[in-house]
């Protein structure tokens, strides 16, 4: 990578953290008070897309809850989030496109958050998504266009990135 080029450079473009329900409604209340304590966000639902009846849920169904994190706030939840694993993760968390996800397995894990006996314990997932400088063309109204395979991030880039920015070891 070129020190001097500025549209190399790699940065956190989002942070999305996960949680899975289920159909139930008690459950949804108590994960989104759950993750809009963690995250100080507010938790929007996702719906299920797929029928499966073994599980008893259909389409249009409420089923987890997601909040978006973006910029500085984006950045101090990763903190977090990596402090919460101990600042260990496996290469395997990145795809092809340099972003990765993780997931802890309690809430209470994250430095700062005190455990709530009527909430119980609930895990959730982190997933970051990198982007550098000109990615706006694929997403933009007016003439978007792909990405050229020059300027997606590796995967060998992006563990480089997370290793330098955030003091990560990788097993």
């Amino acid at each position: 990578m070129d020190a001097e080029n500025k549209m190399k450079e790699i940065k956190i473009a989002k942070v999305t953290v996960n949680m899975g329900i289920g159909p139930e409604q008690n459950e949804m209340k108590t994960g989104q008070k759950i993750i809009e304590q963690i995250t100080t966000s507010k938790a929007i639902q996702t719906k299920c897309k797929v029928r499966q009846p073994k599980w008893g849920i259909r389409p249009g169904l409420p089923i987890g809850l997601k909040v978006t994190l973006r910029n500085k706030k984006a950045e101090a939840f990763l903190e977090r989030a990596l402090a919460a694993k101990g600042k260990v993760l496996t290469k395997k968390c990145f795809d092809h496109q340099g972003n990765f996800g993780f997931g802890i397995h309690e809430y209470i894990d994250l430095p700062g958050v005190k455990y709530d006996p009527t909430l119980g314990v609930r895990g959730f997932d982190v997933l970051v998504t990198l982007e550098r400088p000109g990615y706006r063309i694929k997403r933009r109204k007016i003439r978007n266009r792909k990405i050229g395979k020059s300027h997606v991030i590796p995967k060998a880039e992006a563990i480089n990135f997370v290793q330098k920015r955030f003091e990560v070891e990788f097993q």
